[in-house]
């Protein structure tokens, strides 16, 4: 993809962890973010999903749109051919739209592409502070982690 910005702040990214060679920031925070994500073991890949990207996505997925800044693709256990899609917004000011979009992703979106199951497994996670990110973004990937785990001692169960 070839474009131009005015903006300065970017992050070059690793290549292993991003097809594209730059994350343009709008915050420090996303660049703190580009760190955690490209030094967590779970982390396959990540990308910066700039609203105009959301066309690259199938029509159902973009009604409605996709809000969230960042999308990461997470090895929670399922293996490699299932990976966690794991949609993040990072927050400084969290205005009454910011919380309506949070309360949007995790009661219809998330739950409507998951029930669908065409696109493979989603989650949503909300950063707010940035000394927080790293933590947050850990606890968040080990909690699916634990669903995982969870879900396959449900199923060993015998009936």
């Amino acid at each position: 993809m070839n474009f131009s910005t005015s903006k300065k702040n970017r992050w070059e990214t690793q290549a292993d962890r991003c097809h594209i060679d730059w994350v343009i920031l709008d915050s420090d925070w996303e660049a703190e973010f580009c760190r955690v994500a490209e030094s967590h073991p779970r982390v396959k890949a990540y990308v910066k999903n700039p609203i105009w990207a959301s066309r690259s996505l199938p029509l159902w997925l973009r009604n409605p749109p996709l809000p969230a800044r960042l999308i990461v693709l997470v090895d929670d256990g399922h293996g490699e051919a299932d990976p966690l899609h794991l949609v993040v917004e990072i927050k400084g000011y969290r205005r009454e739209d910011a919380k309506e979009k949070k309360a949007a992703m995790e009661t219809y979106w998330v739950p409507g592409v998951n029930n669908d199951g065409r696109s493979g497994r989603w989650a949503f996670a909300e950063f707010t502070d940035v000394y927080q990110i790293q933590a947050g973004f850990e606890a968040k990937v080990e909690a699916e982690f634990n669903k995982m785990i969870e879900a396959a001692a449900v199923a060993a169960q015998p009936q």
